[in-house]
């Protein structure tokens, strides 16, 4: 993968990798540094690395925590661009959560084949999305940035827990429903069955709290269901009694929702969510779209016929919507946002609207573009993302086997 890295960069990422798998993954070492296993876990999460490291002091090393930090995990479908509504309604949040929880996000490419698909635009997407939090943010050095296909215990458990899912949970999603009917006779299994997908995506990693947007509360309460089920028709004190941990199989994971910025709009229907998939590319702002690109959408958006511009009226959803847009743009409160606005026509507020957005965007897409120059550090940073979820993932797919009467494997080397 790092070919095009000279021996010298090679060298110096041996060693933020050692630091960072220790800072990450100390119970790899078992609190201490055992050179041939950290050897044999660098040569898997990059091949080229050289396979003998330096012994580091022992007193350096990290004290296992007796408590972790609280466990948040999210992702992204690499399905079209990311839009305002990712980026606002999702990813910005994502930021101020890696200071606080322990975070995992994953570019979720399984989800993105439950529907016909273009499979090099998905190859293409899934490296965009990927340089997309970073630029926005998302420091790999604080959170796993990884591929979700990069670690099969996503599709494992997914097998599991359909096992012990009852169709009737399905047949009861909303989303199935809607996206069903658009998709005629071609709908497939997947469309169905992928809410157990997302349901493990969570439970791997123990999540504490989930990041969802009002139109997914649904999703996560699925997720519960199947959490609360599996621990217990297998876990409990009969777990214990066959020789297994008992107690809990799965942590039963709770919402997170922004307070602000949850659901952005289409700025051609106030009532419908800023889509990636919705056909008219005037809807959306795309986060890469250019600043003339921007300033033509933000004029052509729908508005109303009143005259002032007002806040959360049922009536006047643009406005909610735009305003709200403007507010997170600025980063300001809603009074100062109703200040600014004071006394102004729809005429008056689009050009403050695009030059908000395209001065909160510029950062972030200079950014992108520096990151996708180097495609061998995105790639980097997913394989190293990959490694550190790979432990925690494998680690609770172990115990739902266990708990299931499986035989479970040796751990991996």
């Amino acid at each position: 993968m790092l070919t095009c890295f000279t021996a010298v960069v090679r060298q110096q990422f041996t060693a933020m990798l050692s630091s960072h798998l220790h800072r990450r993954c100390p119970q790899l070492y078992g609190g201490r540094s055992e050179p041939a296993q950290r050897s044999r876990l660098l040569a898997r999460c990059h091949p080229s690395a050289p396979q003998t490291v330096a012994e580091p002091s022992t007193s350096t090393l990290p004290t296992i925590p007796t408590e972790r930090r609280k466990r948040v995990l999210s992702g992204v479908q690499p399905t079209g661009q990311l839009h305002l509504g990712n980026y606002m309604g999702a990813i910005k949040n994502w930021v101020q959560l890696q200071e606080q929880y322990d975070t995992f996000y994953c570019v979720v490419d399984l989800h993105a084949i439950t529907v016909p698909h273009n499979p090099v635009e998905l190859r293409t997407a899934t490296r965009t999305v990927a340089a997309t939090y970073m630029a926005a943010g998302i420091d790999p050095d604080k959170a796993s940035i990884f591929v979700q296909s990069h670690v099969s215990a996503h599709a494992e458990l997914t097998w599991l827990l359909e096992c012990a899912t009852p169709v009737g949970w399905l047949n009861r999603m909303i989303q199935f429903k809607e996206k069903s009917r658009k998709q005629g006779e071609d709908v497939r299994a997947a469309l169905m069955t992928y809410p157990v997908l997302m349901a493990a995506d969570i439970l791997l990693y123990q999540a504490d709290l989930v990041p969802v947007g009002e139109d997914q509360k649904q999703h996560l309460e699925f997720t519960r269901d199947i959490a609360e089920r599996v621990n217990s028709t297998f876990g409990g004190r009969n777990w214990k009694k066959r020789g297994g941990r008992g107690g809990n199989v799965f942590k039963v994971p709770e919402p997170l929702i922004p307070p602000d910025g949850a659901r952005i709009m289409s700025l051609q229907d106030g009532t419908s969510k800023m889509s990636k998939s919705a056909d008219n590319d005037a809807s959306r702002i795309n986060l890469t779209d250019s600043p003339d690109v921007i300033r033509q959408k933000v004029k052509r958006c729908k508005t109303d016929s009143f005259l002032a511009l007002e806040w959360d009226i049922p009536e006047r959803p643009e406005a909610t919507n735009l305003l709200t847009i403007y507010q997170l743009a600025t980063g300001k409160t809603k009074e100062e946002v109703l200040t600014d606005v004071s006394g102004m026509n729809w005429g008056a507020f689009k050009p403050l609207l695009t030059d908000a957005l395209i001065a909160h965007l510029q950062p972030i897409q200079t950014k992108y573009k520096l990151i996708m120059q180097d495609p061998c550090y995105v790639d980097d940073v997913l394989a190293r993302g990959a490694a550190a979820a790979s432990e925690t993932a494998f680690a609770t797919l172990d115990l739902v086997k266990d708990a299931m009467g499986f035989v479970v494997p040796a751990r991996r080397a």
